[in-house]
């Protein structure tokens, strides 16, 4: 069984509702959710905020925050989760954010540095990776993070 329906299967399970922001990943996680059948019962917004400009409007991101950490940071992943998930007054908010490739690296923040977050009312977690693969592989694997830390949440 894929991921994303083990995902969805949980969520469903437990009536828990989910909200969603993604920057590098470009909607696929929100792609790969709406793929199962069903989905409407738990996702209820799947946003795209891929400039600093929307992740401040959509998301209520601070623009002070991203000005001192940058877009791409285990600050700006918390509060893009959080704001999502508060906007929409979900369950669960999850947030990517990062540099997909293949150009955009720095040598703080080199191409594949990814940071993903989940946000519930109880508690946020923020993790990092850094993937080597094309561009298209970064966001795969960034969207399948994503996936297994929402379950670990929902299996708390």
């Amino acid at each position: 069984m894929k991921i994303e329906e083990k995902t969805a299967i949980r969520l469903i399970k437990l009536r828990k509702t989910l909200a969603i922001a993604e920057s590098c990943s470009g909607g696929l996680l929100t792609n790969r959710l709406t793929d199962i059948p069903g989905s409407s019962q738990f996702l209820k917004v799947g946003i795209i905020a891929y400039s600093n400009e929307a992740k401040s409007k959509l998301l209520k991101v601070p623009p002070s925050l991203i000005q001192k950490y940058g877009a791409v940071s285990p600050e700006t992943a918390c509060a893009m989760a959080q704001g999502v998930r508060l906007s929409l007054q979900t369950d669960f908010g999850v947030s990517i954010t990062g540099i997909a490739g293949p150009t955009g690296g720095t040598k703080t923040k080199p191409i594949g540095l990814t940071y993903m977050a989940v946000s519930s009312k109880k508690k946020q977690e923020c993790l990092e990776f850094h993937f080597k693969g094309s561009r298209l592989q970064n966001k795969k694997l960034a969207t399948t993070k994503a996936l297994n830390l929402l379950l670990k949440y929902l299996d708390e």
